[in-house]
Formats: structure tokens, C-alpha cells, sequence
């Protein structure tokens, strides 16, 4: 006797799944924007500190620029990374 159970996830089984999806899709653009703007305000910084002599000023550019651009890494892989750790939920 075989109990096993298959489910799969069902895109059309509540009403607003599809506005949940361009909900979600437009949050990763607007996350996306503002990696960008965090990027380019943090570049500022950092040549400010740079120019100014002001180490702590160039230190802060530079964390903020890693900071974005781990939040853009994070933005765009996001659903990749769901999608691989739901495939290796479904082999255990």
C-alpha cells in the first residue's frame, strides 16, 4: 500500500494570486532602485571622505556600497534561492 502524498503548489486556487505576484514583482523593482540609489549616494561618500582626508567619512562610503550591492545580490536572487531550497525541500 503506497500512502504517499503529492502536493504542488496551486497558482490558481485563491482568488489574488496574480496581483499577489505583480505585488511582489514590483517590491523586487523597488528594492532594486533603491540598491541602485544606495549605490550611487554611498560612491558620493566615499570620494567625499576620500578628497576630504576624512577616514571615517570613506569608511562609511565604502560599507554602504557593499551594503547595496549585497542588497541587489540578495533582490535578484531571492527567487532563485526560494526556488533551489523548495526543490530541496521536495527531494527529502
Amino acid at each position: 500500500m503506497n500512502t504517499a502524498i503529492n502536493i504542488d503548489p496551486n497558482t490558481n486556487g485563491l482568488p489574488g494570486i496574480g496581483a499577489l505576484q505583480t505585488i511582489v514583482g514590483a517590491l523586487m523593482t523597488v528594492g532594486l532602485i533603491c540598491a541602485v540609489l544606495g549605490v550611487i549616494i554611498s560612491a558620493i561618500v566615499w570620494a567625499l571622505g576620500a578628497n576630504s582626508s576624512n577616514p571615517q567619512l570613506a569608511g562609511r562610503g565604502k560599507t554602504g556600497v557593499l551594503v547595496a550591492l549585497g542588497a541587489a545580490i540578495i533582490c535578484g536572487a531571492s527567487v532563485t534561492a526560494v526556488n533551489f531550497f523548495w526543490s530541496v525541500g521536495q527531494s527529502v
